[in-house]
C-alpha cells in the first residue's frame, strides 16, 4: 500500500498506525481506518524531516545514524524528538487523525 513512502524506507511493517497511536495517546480503533488517508493526513502534520525522524526513530535506528542523516548533535537530536513527540500529543495534531463517527 505505502511501498515508496518515507515509512517504508525504514521500516520492514507497515505498522505506522500502531506507533501513531502509541505517540497520540489514543486508541487504534479512532485512527482513520484506510492507511492511506492516514499517512495523507500524518504527512500534512508533520514537516518532512519529522516524518523522517519519526520513521527513523520507530525503526530503532541507532542515534548516531540519525545524527548523521540529518547533521544533528545529540543535543540537537533530543530537542527534535521532543519537539515532534509533544506534536503528536496536541490536540490539532491528534485529533486530526480520529475517525469521523459518519465514515464507514
Amino acid at each position: 500500500m505505502l511501498e515508496n513512502s518515507v515509512w517504508q524506507q525504514y521500516n520492514k511493517e507497515n505498522n505506522f498506525r500502531t506507533k501513531l497511536a502509541e505517540f497520540c495517546v489514543m486508541e487504534i480503533a479512532d485512527l482513520i481506518f484506510d492507511e492511506k488517508a492516514l499517512y495523507g493526513v500524518m504527512k500534512s502534520k508533520l514537516t518532512k524531516k519529522e516524518l523522517k525522524l519519526f520513521a527513523m526513530d520507530s525503526a530503532e535506528l541507532d542515534d548516531a545514524k540519525i545524527m548523521q542523516e540529518f547533521s544533528y548533535t545529540q543535543d540537537d537530536l533530543e530537542k527534535a524528538k521532543f519537539k515532534l513527540y509533544k506534536k503528536f500529543k496536541q490536540d490539532k495534531t491528534r485529533l486530526s487523525f480520529r475517525a469521523s463517527k459518519d465514515y464507514d
